[in-house]
């Protein structure tokens, strides 16, 4: 029996539920990133750039689970196996081998412009055919646009103190 919540949808499920579960295994990944850039980042400033990571690792372990929540409300399910992610993945994982936090906050604002084109994308796709994906998605969004702005803030925090050493020496 299709639910009322599943009826409202006003597209094909099963392709919007491939972009959420597509959208899931990244989110997967990026908090791995996130979370274990967060252990082994070195450097200078090395205690703002971790604990900024530790905040967005949190932020994308809750965007797994608000998608997860949808791909079931939808009749779906989310994907099962963590080596799945990797094969489902749009943005793919950056692992921290140089963990220098220049290096990680780079590679992680990457991954942040992707989160917003896969986001923006799901939402042109979804446009309002589906005002429950909508939302989420929005929400979502707007958590990607500022971590990217916090990781690029931070550097530019990082190039500037490093001018600033290269000046003093």
């Amino acid at each position: 029996m299709q639910s009322k919540g599943t009826e409202i949808v006003q597209m094909d499920v099963n392709k919007l539920l491939e972009m959420l579960n597509k959208a899931f295994a990244d989110e997967w990944l990026a908090y791995y990133q996130y979370w274990v850039g967060e252990k082994v980042v070195k450097g200078p400033m090395r205690p703002s750039v971790a604990a900024e990571l530790s905040e967005h690792a949190a932020d994308e372990l809750k965007h797994a689970g608000m998608l997860a929540e949808r791909i079931v409300q939808l009749g779906g399910t989310p994907i099962l196996k963590p080596e799945d992610w990797y094969k489902a993945t749009n943005c793919g994982y950056d692992a921290p081998q140089y963990p220098h936090v220049g290096a990680v906050l780079e590679q992680n604002v990457k991954a942040e412009q992707c989160a917003i084109g896969v986001y923006n994308g799901i939402l042109r796709t979804v446009g309002d055919k589906d005002p429950i994906t909508q939302n989420m998605v929005r929400e979502i969004l707007e958590d990607e646009v500022e971590h990217e702005f916090d990781l690029q803030a931070l550097l530019e925090d990082l190039e500037l103190s490093l001018a600033t050493l290269r000046k003093a020496a």
